[in-house]
């Protein structure tokens, strides 16, 4: 039996597999049409990577980076491969799928399919990864499975997670805290409100926006720091402290850069504080990649790998292509018929008729959650507060709303904003409301949750996220910083979450695992913290318990 040169023929498997994974994954593979309308993953992800409000365009460095890792990988094994054929000239391996492929393309279908139910184009990215790994595995064995492994997870450093801006609303409170107080020992009186810092005389104030805060550069640096580490050492605990080093060291640039820009500003007022403002957002990459760069020589120092880059005399010789064309033909087969059989339960499942629960009361058209009352007592009155043209355009058709703004007869100035939306089909109705006050030009400054009293229903008190927001309003004395307070949960059928990310768990169990795509309730609550948190609170509470047993059946917290 003789070994031969593989031809077009022989590796149609490979190509079979292939070609019914990129028709899985660009035909079926989003099913959340809110924002980006596309049934291609492929097209969901690369628009991420163009569109700024996603920040995540350094997923083409991302991109091009795991290309050349891949190439040099590649080289590098086929050296090796190259030297092991000269020294083992007997050795027989077939081009039959080892396991580890035919469990990763399998993996990689039913992951996708979970993601698709469970509208989370994310799950399906990393789906669609361990199914190229697969690909690669069997079409070039165990050298090309090496040389993909790490390329291809180093493309989730691409995968856009908004969730990560809760972490970073933290960190800009950390950064603040710490810039203010290193700038108080300094002997320069700056004031600190919620993530603002301003002058007492009023001549300068930055507010540490997200930007500032170093998440937004933090994923690019993270990728760029386990690079460093992954070229420079052989070993995955010196590569993970050399992934670990940048965490602490963009605190501490983003720290040198506020501070920069206050000393800037005390010594030569806001046109220096904004020249350095500039300047030093390059300098936080110099800080964070200096200091990986270093610690990564001290390691090599201090810590030093045994012994040499060793042959990897695993990998394979030329192989026999006689026993495979039956056996790869088979799981080729296989593989295909399953991504097709997935293709036409995927498209079932988005016409099926939504087996939704709902968790709030519901206006006679069904659509919309029911009106809420025009009249508290005789202290309130409720005015309308029409859904905005832009809202209309940017969430999913079948949204529902219903919202009243409640003024204060005896203060007309005294106000309370109550808004319901109601999702529909697509997940895409709600969205964390972090991002709309953004929007809306308010500043995050603090967040906590808040225990609400259901009224005459005690067992069904729950817990809403809190918070503390504040923006610059222009007046005839000058700026004047506004703070009011934003309180909102999340109703279904089966009880209240108080925050965003618990909603997306349960909702995504419940589109799994139940096949129900619920109607979820996203209640809002707004008012001015001028007076004081504590009559801000009170005066929330006054509305919610007239309005509650309008809207909101008693249901118990999750």
């Amino acid at each position: 039996m003789t070994s031969r040169t593989p031809s077009s023929v022989q590796s149609w498997p490979v190509w079979v597999c292939g070609v019914a994974g990129v028709a899985v994954f660009h035909f079926f593979g989003n099913a959340n049409h809110g924002y980006i309308d596309t049934a291609s993953l492929f097209y969901w992800w690369v628009f991420q990577w163009m569109h700024a409000g996603s920040e995540t365009e350094h997923g083409w460095i991302i991109f091009g980076l795991s290309l050349w890792l891949f190439w040099q990988n590649g080289l590098a094994r086929s050296r090796g491969a190259r030297v092991v054929a000269m020294e083992n000239s007997t050795r027989k391996d077939h081009i039959v799928p080892a396991r580890a492929a035919i469990v990763a393309l399998l993996v990689g279908l039913g992951l996708h399919a979970m993601g698709f139910a469970a509208q989370q184009a994310r799950i399906s990215i990393v789906a669609g990864l361990i199914f190229m790994w697969g690909l690669l595995r069997w079409a070039g064995g165990r050298r090309w499975g090496e040389a993909a492994a790490f390329p291809l997870a180093f493309m989730l450093f691409a995968i856009p997670i908004n969730a990560l801006d809760s972490i970073g609303f933290w960190l800009r409170v950390w950064v603040v805290d710490a810039s203010a107080a290193l700038a108080q020992s300094a002997g320069i009186g700056v004031l600190r409100s919620g993530t603002q810092l301003l002058a007492p005389d009023g001549t300068y104030s930055y507010d540490v926006a997200a930007a500032c805060s170093g998440l937004r550069s933090m994923t690019a640096l993270a990728a760029l720091s386990l690079l460093l580490g992954y070229l420079n050492f052989r070993t995955w605990s010196r590569r993970g402290l050399m992934l670990s080093l940048c965490f602490p060291l963009v605190y501490l640039g983003n720290v040198a850069r506020i501070i920069a820009i206050i000393f800037a500003a005390h010594l030569g007022g806001p046109v220096w504080g904004d020249r350095v403002h500039a300047v030093m957002g390059y300098g936080v990459f110099l800080i964070v990649l200096g200091g990986v760069m270093m610690g990564g020589r001290a390691l090599a120092r201090w810590w030093p790998e045994n012994g040499t880059a060793e042959i990897n005399k695993e990998a394979p010789a030329p192989v026999t292509w006689v026993k495979s064309a039956r056996a790869g033909g088979f799981v080729a087969i296989g593989v295909a018929a399953l991504a097709g059989g997935e293709m036409f339960f995927l498209r079932y499942l988005t016409q099926l008729p939504a087996r939704a629960e709902v968790g709030i009361a519901l206006a006679t058209d069904g659509k919309n959650p029911i009106a809420l009352p025009a009249f508290i007592g005789t202290e309130w009155i409720g005015r309308s507060a029409p859904v905005t043209p832009i809202e209309r355009e940017i969430l999913p058709a079948d949204t529902g709303y219903s919202r009243r703004i409640y003024v204060s007869l005896a203060d007309p100035k005294t106000r309370v904003f109550l808004s319901i939306v109601l999702s529909g089909r697509d997940r895409t109705s709600i969205h964390r409301p972090e991002l709309c006050l953004v929007a809306q030009g308010w500043t995050l400054a603090g967040a906590t949750e808040h225990a609400w009293q259901f009224p005459e229903r005690p067992e069904a008190d729950f817990t809403a996220t809190l918070l503390r927001v504040q923006r610059e309003v222009p007046t005839a004395r000058g700026k004047v910083v506004v703070p009011e307070l934003v309180a909102y949960w999340f109703v279904s059928r089966d009880g209240v979450v108080a925050s965003q990310g618990h909603r997306l768990a349960l909702d995504a169990w419940n589109r799994v695992v139940h096949a129900r795509n619920d109607r979820w309730a996203y209640v809002l609550m707004q008012t001015d913290a001028t007076a004081g948190e504590a009559a801000a609170l009170e005066r929330m509470q006054t509305v919610l318990t007239a309005t509650l047993p309008t809207f909101q059946p008693a249901r118990p917290q999750r």
